[in-house]
């Protein structure tokens, strides 16, 4: 009997599956991805998986017709294989986190009678997640009243950091590991300003920018400390009492998870604009202030810092469940236990 794990491609997907196998160390793990994207970056020596399978599979989404047809049709021949290795680990479940690592095992699932559970991580439904939906056993979403798990899966150590700001004495630029062109620019563009006020600078550039923007900060006789890729990410969000961030799921619920006013910055190609919609979700609840990228002035964003930051940290530290990793891994034991 084992739990079937799907997905994948990016990141965010795949730190889903990662947080929630946390809590199913007793359980027997099966992974399921593809050969493209980040998965066996992931998870090909995690000896979490008993065995893992990665399909030589890709993307539907921005491919002219002929690579569409061939995609897919890769996909449903890969189903068909899915569905013999579904049946020699004794599937009970198949937990799926969207990305076109998914398909072939969710499609899987439908064909062989097995339950099958999706997390959608933003607000905005993946492609894939938005067709199997109907023919999900459960439909988990943070975004959703109906889900029947709200709380996101995040480390518990953003809720144990959480505290409410008052003022901002530090603020933080996230622009992902990969960075944010937009985001160094407009950091770059305000650094002077930011000093004169005494606000210190914590900025994630990105991998490939690091030198480029401290080369820019030492120029101008600004201190600021300029990061990658880091584990120390939760400290980080610890030390700041703003926020201006891209949009993706992961880093808009640490954020809220540590109570951390931001302004949102929504990556603008992002796949049917989810980043948009997920900041758009806080900012109509009055929790956060978000601006396209073609909106970003340096006089507006200057002017937030002004602003009651107070209110929206209070409001973030009510809006966010904790143990969200934990209560989909009980959801998937019930599935297995049948």
């Amino acid at each position: 009997m084992s739990i079937v794990m799907t997905g994948g491609g990016t990141g965010g997907h795949l730190a889903i599956i990662k947080a929630v196998k946390e809590y199913l160390k007793e359980e027997e793990l099966i992974y399921i991805g593809s050969t493209q994207g980040q998965d066996r970056q992931w998870f090909e020596d995690d000896s979490d998986f008993k065995q893992t399978y990665f399909l030589e599979t890709k993307g539907v989404v921005n491919q002219g017709a002929l690579g569409k047809v061939k995609s897919l049709f890769k996909i449903f021949t890969s189903a068909l294989e899915v569905r013999k290795m579904l049946k020699k680990h004794h599937a009970t479940v198949v937990f799926s986190v969207g990305g076109f690592s998914a398909a072939p095992a969710a499609i899987a699932a439908k064909i062989s009678g097995i339950p099958l559970v999706i997390h959608e991580q933003n607000a905005a439904l993946g492609s894939l997640n938005k067709l199997l939906k109907p023919y999900a056993a459960t439909f988990i979403s943070s975004y959703l009243e109906e889900s029947p798990v709200k709380a996101y899966p995040i480390k518990e150590i953003f809720f144990e950091n959480a505290h409410i700001r008052h003022k901002v004495k530090t603020i933080i630029f996230l622009g992902g590991s990969q960075g944010a062109k937009a985001i160094n620019t407009l950091a770059l563009s305000i650094a002077s300003e930011l000093q004169k006020r005494g606000i210190k600078i914590i900025h994630q550039a990105g991998v490939n920018n690091i030198e480029e923007v401290q080369k820019a900060y030492h120029d101008m006789g600004i201190e600021a400390e300029v990061f990658g890729f880091t584990t120390k990410l939760a400290e980080y969000m610890n030390e700041a009492d703003f926020a201006i961030a891209r949009a993706g799921a992961s880093t808009l619920w640490e954020l809220c998870a540590t109570a951390l006013p931001t302004l949102f910055i929504p990556y603008p190609y992002a796949a049917s604009d989810h980043q948009y919609y997920n900041a758009k979700f806080l900012v109509e609840k009055d929790l956060a202030w978000l601006m396209r990228e073609n909106e970003v002035a340096k006089e507006k964003v200057l002017a937030l810092l002004d602003e009651n930051i107070e209110s929206k940290s209070k409001g973030l530290m009510s809006i966010v469940e904790k143990d969200g990793s934990k209560k989909i891994a009980i959801l998937l034991k019930r599935f297995s236990n049948i």
